[in-house]
């Protein structure tokens, strides 16, 4: 009865393009930005967030806040995982998410994990929903149309597969470059001191501006329905590399400054 059961389920995920895209979501970025977040601590950061996390890794923890998704006691952090912009907006302009977005999501992780009374539970919790949203923030599709639900209403194929242009950001071109998070951290480029500080510069709020202007080429880059595969991965991987690297830098300098 199981073994029917499963069946029955695989078969309906995986002749269900857009339910596969909702349910399966991909962790290797997240935990591509958190081990090299890593790199980028101070000793005395290291020390507290190991505390906190009892051992655990910024990598590991990194994906907490998709995972919650399914349990409907956190519904209120859904809103967080993104920013709804149209195309030819700044943030400070835009029409903000009564329920909040990932600028709210950041500033309350921050606000609680500098606030000397929060008690450690809490502090465990918005430490790991900190390490994803920052993650999400440099990935330009998090920052898109509230139309399209940030790209994931544009449909496209991805290697004669249906999905849609979000789900090739968020998991597929770093699913086809079929490395795992320790060697596309491990890739990563190597960067000056001063390479580093120029990324580190700035607010979260210029960062998502930054950003967001990534994602108006994203919108230009495919049309509904094309068959995305090869190519369009030469041409834009390089993007997503870089966006997992600022977010891990930047996610460095957020957690050093909360535990200096």
């Amino acid at each position: 009865m199981k073994i029917k059961l499963f069946l029955l389920i695989s078969l309906f995920f995986f002749s269900n393009p857009t339910i596969e895209e909702t349910v399966f979501w991909g962790p290797t970025g997240h935990r591509t930005t958190g081990k090299i977040a890593e790199k980028h601590l101070t000793n005395r950061a290291k020390r507290k967030i190991d505390k906190l996390l009892k051992g655990e890794s910024l990598a590991f923890v990194s994906t907490y806040a998709d995972e919650i998704k399914s349990d409907r006691k956190f519904s209120e952090f859904y809103s967080w995982h993104y920013i709804n912009m149209d195309l030819d907006e700044k943030y400070a302009d835009a029409e903000k998410n009564p329920r909040g977005d990932l600028v709210t999501g950041i500033n309350k992780c921050i606000e609680v994990l500098k606030d000397k009374n929060s008690a450690e539970e809490d502090k465990v919790f918005y430490l790991k929903m900190l390490v994803h949203f920052v993650g999400d923030l440099h990935q330009p599709m998090h920052i898109g149309q509230r139309e399209d639900k940030g790209g994931n209403t544009v449909q496209v194929q991805w290697f004669g597969r249906g999905t849609n242009l979000h789900s090739v950001w968020d998991t597929k071109m770093i699913e086809e470059w079929n490395m795992s998070y320790l060697e596309l951290a491990g890739n990563a480029k190597d960067l000056s001191k001063k390479q580093v500080e120029a990324i580190q510069k700035g607010t979260i709020i210029e960062w998502v501006d930054e950003v967001h202007e990534i994602t108006k080429e994203v919108y230009k880059s495919a049309n509904v329905g094309e068959n995305l595969k090869y190519r369009y991965s030469y041409d834009h991987f390089g993007t997503v590399r870089t966006q997992l690297q600022k977010g891990g830098i930047r996610l460095a300098k957020i957690l050093n400054e909360i535990f200096c």
